[in-house]
This record gives C-alpha cells, sequence and structure tokens, in this order.
C-alpha cells in the first residue's frame, strides 16, 4: 500500500517550493509520495526539473485553478 503526503508551498517563492520539496522527500520513504501544492509559477518549470535532477519520479503534474499540483514518486537515494 502506498502512503501519500502533501506539502503544501502555497504563497512561497522560487526557490522555496523546491528546497522544501526536497527537504520533504528526504522522510518520505522510497516508493511513496508526496503531492506538493504550489502557487509560483516557476514551480511549472523547477519541480520536474528537480526531479530530473534527483532521481525522484514525476507521477503527475497539473493545475487546481490558481494552485500547482505535482505527484512526486520518492525514490531509493542509496541504491545498491
Amino acid at each position: 500500500m502506498t502512503t501519500t503526503r502533501e506539502l503544501d508551498v502555497t504563497g512561497l517563492l522560487c526557490p522555496l517550493p523546491v528546497l522544501k520539496a526536497r527537504k520533504a522527500l528526504q522522510s518520505v520513504p522510497a516508493g511513496e509520495l508526496l503531492v506538493v501544492i504550489a502557487t509560483d509559477p516557476a514551480a511549472a518549470i523547477d519541480i520536474p526539473h528537480f526531479c530530473s535532477e534527483s532521481g525522484h519520479e514525476l507521477v503527475s503534474s497539473g493545475r487546481d485553478g490558481e494552485r500547482l499540483v505535482f505527484t512526486i514518486r520518492s525514490q531509493d537515494r542509496n541504491p545498491a
């Protein structure tokens, strides 16, 4: 069973949404989901780039009104 955690970074501007997502993902076990909710337009570029660079999987991204919603699957940071 997959657990989903939520991180609300609405109102924060670059680079804070990515920094807070990175910190939150440190406590999310591999395979679990983190949903990041942001309002900074730069997050539409920054979050996918962060996932690509860090090895986390961007499962989905979309809009909910003014909010950007990203679902990220945490990956093992120390693969064997």
